[in-house]
């Protein structure tokens, strides 16, 4: 396996990327980091001081001064572990909001390319094979039909202890894939170096065998 390597993983709400990257750090022993994570903290935090998810110059400046940290699947804001409350349903239905503010994006790319050169990452998120790894090592860009993806939203909630109704969940997903693919910076767009893997009918195993199949065969190309 390569000594450095970035292994770049895109794609909509709910098609997989954060459950396929998880087993691709694990079966290729380098870190995962979830960027999208990086995203709901400082929404999380913007929630409970009373911010506005509208205020962009507020939310811009406190994504300045918090520290975001994430270890594995911990994810730690400001010293204290969070991981367990940014996914509640007032996060998913804001933090694409949060994630628009260009000043926001640019904060955390920064953070997120110095994680990248430091150590082989396998990295999910929106914009990760265009514009803060656009010359990963791997790209991949997943999707899954919507009443699927809405499945496993609503499973995902449902897991952690949330009340769903499943037409609101594909309602949510379809405002944050328009919100994602128009917004002006960095939208949702497939990288046209990423291989896409519709993951519809694939168990989260099966994608990241198929990816690890592609990283591995790209390494030997290059020895």
């Amino acid at each position: 396996m390569s000594t450095h390597m970035v292994i770049a993983i895109d794609g909509p709400a709910g098609s997989g990327k954060s459950t396929v990257a998880k087993l691709i750090a694990q079966k290729l022993g380098i870190v995962y980091i979830d960027t999208g994570a990086m995203y709901r903290a400082l929404a999380y935090k913007a929630y409970g001081m009373g911010i506005s998810f509208e205020d962009e110059k507020s939310i811009a400046k406190l994504a300045e001064a918090i520290e975001i940290e994430l270890e594995g699947e911990k994810v730690l804001l400001d010293g204290i572990r969070v991981d367990g409350h940014i996914r509640m349903p007032v996060i998913n239905e804001n933090v694409s909001k949060v994630a628009k503010i260009k000043q926001v994006r640019d904060i955390m790319v920064m953070h997120q390319r110095e994680m990248g050169r430091k150590r082989s990452v396998v990295m999910d998120g929106r914009d990760i094979g265009t514009h803060v790894f656009p010359d990963a090592s791997f790209k991949f860009f997943l999707v899954a039909d919507l009443e699927e993806r809405a499945r496993r939203r609503s499973l995902e909630l449902i897991q952690k202890g949330y009340e769903v109704e499943f037409g609101e969940i594909k309602h949510e997903l379809e405002n944050r894939d328009i919100q994602d693919s128009t917004r002006e910076a960095s939208p949702l767009v497939r990288a046209h170096d990423a291989v896409e893997i519709d993951t519809t009918s694939k168990t989260a195993e099966e994608v990241a065998d198929t990816i690890i199949s592609f990283v591995e065969m790209g390494d030997k190309l290059w020895k």
